[in-house]
């Protein structure tokens, strides 16, 4: 099987660092694993990695969407499966990075998530249940359809509920199986550190987005209407403010917990969903962690 190095893990927690180190310490290129980065213009709110962090490694599937587009697992699955041949074929080692669980999941085993093309009619027939009835009702309806697909969608991400009861409706297919198969060799590193250390750094890393420019950039995503980028973490949390129903310190203390939250999350996903190895290199003053790491990659090589 091709061999692919996936590190995965909560917000905040170091993975673009070391996806940068272990790139050049094992002539890798990086995948991003994370399902806003593929949206241009969009770049402070995702932590997306600048061109100057990248220190010349190749990256795909970042900037690859306008912001009007949608982009989901399947998109993803396809895209990054072609990029995983296309760099191995180059005699490089494939990085996959992200917090993205569904995604990761989906590209590394043989999920069947239903090429099937869009049914006009059954979707406005669940857009309309989802303004009658609102998003936890769909993900009830989808959940008794079916309850594995339902497993990993969150209550709240109506689009891809409507989409997948669309799809199950229309004939097709989301899972293949109760156990998938993995399609790679695969190298899952999942990164951690201690619960409080990890909210101070979540707390910090929300400071320095306002630094940069968040609030504007959350501007652009409010005034864009209706696009996947307005339900993101991140962004939604501050629109509150833009219509006056909160303090600015209140949208962004609002969003310091929802990002936490998110955290809390990714964690349980990788836990419950990925054969991962767990490593924390926050606290690790001594750097016995990263060793333990890298010759664990070399061992897997």
């Amino acid at each position: 099987m091709e061999k692919v190095l996936v590190i995965a893990g909560p917000t905040a927690v170091g993975k673009t660092n070391l996806s940068i180190e272990l790139a050049k310490k094992f002539n890798g290129e990086i995948i991003s694993g994370d399902s806003m980065q593929v949206y241009k213009k969009l770049d402070i709110g995702t932590a997306k990695i600048t061109k100057e962090e990248m220190e010349n490694i190749p990256h795909y599937l970042i900037d690859i969407k306008n912001i009007y587009e949608n982009y989901s697992a399947f998109d993803f699955q396809k895209e990054a499966r072609a990029k995983i041949t296309e760099i191995i074929n180059k005699g490089k080692l494939p990085i996959v990075v992200g917090g993205t669980g569904l995604y990761i999941q989906t590209l590394l085993y043989d999920f069947k998530l239903g090429d099937v093309q869009n049914n006009k009619e059954i979707k406005n027939k669940y857009e309309k249940l989802l303004e009658e009835k609102g998003s936890n009702y769909l993900w009830n309806l989808l959940s008794k359809k079916d309850s594995l697909t339902a497993s990993k969608i969150h209550p709240n991400n109506p689009r891809r509920i409507v989409r997948a009861l669309e799809v199950i409706e229309s004939g097709g297919s989301i899972n293949q199986k109760e156990k998938p198969k993995l399609l790679y060799d695969a190298k899952i590193i999942s990164l951690n550190t201690e619960r409080e250390l990890l909210y101070e750094r979540i707390n910090k890393r929300v400071d320095l987005m306002i630094k940069k420019g968040l609030l504007e950039e959350a501007k652009f995503v409010y005034e864009s209407g209706d696009i996947q980028g307005a339900k993101a973490i991140g962004y939604k949390e501050l629109f509150p403010y833009f219509k006056d129903e909160q303090t600015l310190n209140e949208a962004i203390e609002e969003l310091k917990k929802q990002s936490r939250r998110y955290a809390k999350r990714q964690i349980t996903w990788f836990k419950n969903r990925l054969n991962a190895d767990w490593y924390d290199l926050v606290l690790d003053k001594d750097g016995k962690n990263k060793e333990k790491l890298i010759a664990d990659i070399k061992e897997w090589q």
